[in-house]
């Protein structure tokens, strides 16, 4: 296997996403003592790379597949005073515009919750490209970011409870186009 986090040209095309080697997490304060830690079991990556190497990025997140570890909490997290994922069963994240992979970089895009959109800013660190065993070459990157459940409308009011910031995690490894 050989690996490099040089910048480098991506191949054009759709890059997939390899789901067994990705995850979306997130943490969050309890009663401002404690962080809860879950992430979610079932998104999808847009990942686009045009003939300049620039790359369009997005993604979906079902909430339905909340997690954390504990089913009676993560019941009541999926009802409407949080994230009511009868209405509103996606989070969805767009680049506002096609990016260049670089070491380190940031990604400025819309979040999307329901009827709800807010800036959402990524810091990323690429992972670089290596070799499958199998043949395929992989991508990875890892990209940190945080939103307010405030602005969303999730689990307000709760001063004291639960801190308003919810921190973001994503480790995100991708397949290049045949």
């Amino acid at each position: 296997m050989t690996s490099s986090t040089q910048t480098q040209q991506l191949a054009a095309g759709s890059w997939a996403l390899d789901a067994a080697h990705s995850s979306v997490s997130f943490t969050v304060r309890h009663l401002g003592i404690a962080k809860v830690r879950g992430g979610f079991t079932r998104f999808e990556t847009e990942f686009v790379v045009d003939e300049t190497g620039a790359a369009t990025l997005g993604a979906t997140i079902d909430l339905d597949s909340f997690d954390t570890a504990n089913p009676d909490r993560d019941a009541h997290i999926r009802q409407a005073d949080f994230l009511d994922v009868a209405n509103r069963p996606t989070l969805s994240f767009r680049a506002t515009q096609p990016v260049r992979v670089a070491e380190t970089f940031t990604v400025t895009g819309e979040a999307t919750l329901g009827d709800i959109t807010k800036q959402l800013t990524l810091d990323v660190e690429w992972g670089g490209v290596a070799d499958f065993a199998d043949g395929t070459r992989h991508a990875g990157f890892s990209a940190t970011g945080a939103i307010k459940r405030s602005d969303f409308g999730v689990g307000v009011p709760m001063p004291g409870m639960l801190s308003d910031t919810v921190k973001i995690e994503l480790e995100i490894e991708l397949i290049e186009p045949a």
